[in-house]
């Protein structure tokens, strides 16, 4: 590989790359897409190379690369490619957009080491000719003799285990006695004993724990881990020490590796044979791939018309064309689902790629694809950066879905993303939905992607029956206020009667919404955040959403020191309590982000969901999508008026999909389905057409909306927040950046703000809310780089201005 330098992007807020000189002992392994480790400041930094170069920078001294971590670079050509995209249209810092795209550096981690400076050798021999020294300086002398004596930096570790030891460091570097630098340092492989029965040992076992130990290993289950062989033959370590010394057991030592999934195990995929309208848009999309070029299409399908078949049927196409395939899903919990299919399908050539996974198996998943072990990659949305060579399909599920947006830097859509891949990979790029994005519908409607039409659910079988329940009128009949109104009572009480299963969403977590005074009126509130605390019952505890943020439940208000607190509104927690009290000897579960960390505990409640091991599951979003539980015949939706409140153009479009999808849930089997929709605003268009499950109904309504608003599809836009810690700050840096925009007003920029941002303080920081709408999308990228690059050069941080291109979300 030619070129003394390379250019270099770190995970840094920063929009450029760092040049850097390659040594020749690693010249050859230095290539663009390696991670790479180089000093930076007082620093180590894991970087990915972008390219190498002859070309020498104006800076008088070029530090070098250290390591090189990959022996085959990280990140193919391709992928190389897709970041510069990232980054040049979501005007990200190129280093964070590289970081998102590569693996969890499980090899490396960060130490900080120390250094004894010339000052710091003056100061310890002025204490060594000390007579009365003080006890601090007793601390400083026995820390830096061990520097002087040991000749060669201390770990930070190290200095923990001496007396007074990292106060004495901390007064040392400020007083520059000692330096402190950060290096990288390689993590020691954790490996795992392995025990097998030898061969060798012909003789009859001599005790009942020998006989069970060699049952175990030789007839059940072959070599196992040890701490799982104990627990498999119920022995103590102590007799397999002593086997292993008479020779009867072998052990050696493995790279730990993942445990065994036993939700995978033993499950064969069903066979489905493809009705009419499945069959032609497979045939469609075997078309695609067999022309090898880049295609978009979009896969409008009413819930229960069979999707999922169609894109295993692509996937399997794709792979008999030489090709690999890419699957999206918007939730982990759909990644199991999902995943078990093709696993079963497609054997073990099928990784799963998603933030659940710890960082271990994550790495081990992403390199099995990059190694090319893997041809079939399944995840949520950072997998559209999984490095598959020669991708011939990109699916997305789901693509309506606000997941796909990241919300942290870079802001990037996951779906724009899979789409620009394809079409740098010359690939097909399958978008899939029965309640499509507007910007996905408008496109197929335009001629920009190619609409696939599934009008009916697979074997025929009906929609679920929506009913629209007015709770101002169940609330005049029964006055009495409960999450549940009378009518889905009654109708919960029927499937319980009946055996089959009923699903209760409540899109809003915790037990209630805040905490009131009824004297005065006042909320406990967010210590960092300009929102109010939410109840959680089961912690005890107010908790921010947020930032985390949690306080014990005030006895008293906070302001007036009333006692009357009283709280407000019913959340997922608080609706499961009251099922199980109202139906005491259902089997009843909850899935939301408090009840589900891992991917272990996903798979619990799923599987006992659709084991029928549970006979009602309450959660929020989670469950509205992409399941398919077969013995559900009631979906009931409580407060499904929550997001029509928000200030935010999308919120009636994201109300009609959540209820449509939600809905879908209902009748996917023999019997039939029923839907009830709890609300109090029963008048709204998003409601109405939900019940009637109509999207092109609500489509032309919602597009007549946005065309007079001049929203998307019809606008490009960007939110653009300005914060700080100090409010003076962030309005100083507002008004500069309002007076760069104001003359771009003139070329067909629109600029609304800036105002305070609907969440005006979050994590601390004030926030003003920018809004930009431009015609045409070069002018809104022209104008964000320029406003980046004023910000610059009047020196605004880096990290005040956040951009978000296309955002989903205005809060």
């Amino acid at each position: 590989m030619s070129g003394k330098y390379c250019e270099v992007a770190l995970p840094l807020p920063l929009h450029s790359a760092f040049t850097y000189a390659v040594p020749p002992a690693i010249e050859d392994a230095v290539l663009p897409g390696s991670r790479v480790v180089v000093p930076f400041r007082n620093r180590a930094l894991v970087g990915v190379v972008l390219e190498r170069t002859d070309r020498k920078p104006e800076a008088a001294k070029i530090r070098e690369v250290v390591e090189v971590l990959d022996a085959l670079p990280a990140l193919p050509p391709r992928l190389l490619e897709l970041g510069r995209w990232l980054a040049s249209y979501y005007l990200a810092p190129i280093g964070e957009v590289f970081r998102a795209m590569l693996p969890p550096s499980v090899e490396v981690q960060p130490e900080r080491i120390l250094t004894l400076t010339d000052f710091g050798r003056g100061y310890m021999h002025d204490l060594d000719s000390a007579l009365n020294r003080t006890e601090t300086e007793v601390a400083d002398h026995a820390l830096l003799q061990l520097l002087e004596v040991g000749g060669k930096p201390l770990r930070e570790i190290q200095v923990r285990k001496l007396p007074g030891g990292p106060a004495a460091a901390e007064r040392l570097q400020r007083r520059g006695c000692i330096e402190g630098r950060e290096v990288a340092r390689r993590r020691k492989t954790r490996t795992q004993k392995i025990v097998a029965w030898n061969p060798i040992a012909t003789h009859e076992p001599s005790s009942a724990a020998e006989k069970k130990l060699r049952e175990v290993l030789t007839a059940t289950r072959g070599p196992l881990p040890l701490p799982l062989l104990l627990q498999q033959a119920g022995v103590s370590r102590s007799v397999v020490m002593r086997l292993q010394s008479q020779g009867k057991l072998t052990a050696w030592e493995e790279p730990l590796a993942v445990e065994e999934d036993l939700f995978e195990a033993d499950f064969e995929p069903p066979a489905n044979v493809l009705n009419p309208d499945q069959q032609r848009a497979a045939d469609e999309i075997h078309g695609w791939l067999d022309a090898g070029a880049f295609t978009v299409g979009l896969l409008y399908g009413v819930t229960g018309s069979g999707k999922t078949e169609v894109y295993l049927r692509a996937v399997a196409a794709a792979l008999e064309r030489g090709r690999a395939a890419l699957v999206l899903v918007p939730e982990i919990a759909l990644t199991l689902w999902i995943g078990r299919l093709c696993r079963a399908m497609f054997g073990e050539g099928v990784a799963v790629l998603h933030s659940a996974l710890p960082d271990a198996e994550r790495a081990r998943e992403w390199w099995r694809v990059r190694r090319g072990e893997a041809k079939v990659v399944v995840g949520t949305r950072s997998a559209v950066f999984a490095p598959l060579e020669n991708p011939g399909l990109i699916i997305v599920d789901e693509e309506q879905e606000s997941s796909y947006k990241q919300e942290e830097t870079p802001r990037y859509n996951g779906r724009d993303t899979a789409v620009v891949r394809a079409k740098l990979e010359g690939a097909v790029a399958l978008l899939g939905s029965a309640t499509p994005s507007m910007e996905s519908f408008h496109n197929a409607r335009i001629g920009k992607y190619r609409l696939l039409h599934l009008e009916s659910r697979v074997e025929g079988r009906p929609l679920a029956a929506v009913t629209v329940v007015d709770m101002r009128e169940d609330f005049r009949r029964t006055k009495k206020t409960a999450p549940l109104g009378e009518s889905l009572r009654a109708a919960v009480a029927a499937r319980l009667a009946q055996g089959t299963q009923a699903l209760i969403l409540m899109n809003r977590r915790g037990y209630s919404w805040f905490v009131l005074c009824r004297s005065c009126g006042a909320s406990v509130q967010c210590e960092n955040c300009s929102i109010a605390l939410t109840f959680h019952k089961r912690r005890d505890r107010l908790i921010c959403h947020y930032c985390g943020y949690t306080r014990p439940v005030p006895k008293k208000c906070l302001k007036c020191e009333s006692p009357h607190v009283y709280f407000v509104g019913e959340g997922a927690e608080q609706v499961e309590e009251y099922l199980r009290k109202e139906y005491a000897d259902a089997r009843i579960g909850r899935l939301d982000r408090d009840t589900v960390r891992t991917k272990r505990e996903y798979q619990k409640i799923l599987s006992a969901f659709a084991s029928g091991k549970l006979d009602l599951l309450v959660g929020t979003q989670m469950v509205a999508k992409g399941h398919d539980f077969q013995r559900v015949t009631l979906v009931g939706v409580v407060s499904a008026d929550l997001q029509l409140g928000l200030p935010d153009f999308r919120a009636a479009e994201r109300t009609f999909q959540l209820l449509t999808q939600v809905a879908g849930r209902a009748g996917r089997g023999a019997l039939p389905g029923e839907v009830l929709v709890q609300t109090y605003y029963p008048e709204h268009y998003a409601i109405q057409f939900a019940a009637r499950q109509d999207y092109a109904a609500f489509f032309e309504k919602e597009l007549h909306f946005r065309r007079l608003m001049h929203y998307p599809p019809f606008t490009a836009l960007a939110n653009v927040i300005v914060r700080d810690r100090k409010i003076e700050n962030a309005i100083r840096w507002a008004r500069a950046i309002e007076s760069f925009l104001s003359p771009h007003a003139a070329h067909g920029l629109k600029v609304l703000g800036p105002a305070a941002a609907p969440l005006a303080r979050l994590k601390r920081d004030f926030r003003f809310q920018f809004l930009l709408k431009a015609p045409k999308r070069a002018l809104l990228t022209r104008a964000l780089s320029a406003c980046l690059d004023f910000c610059v050069e009047k020196e605004i941080p880096a990290d005040a201005v956040l951009v978000d291109v296309d955002p989903v979300s205005l809060l």
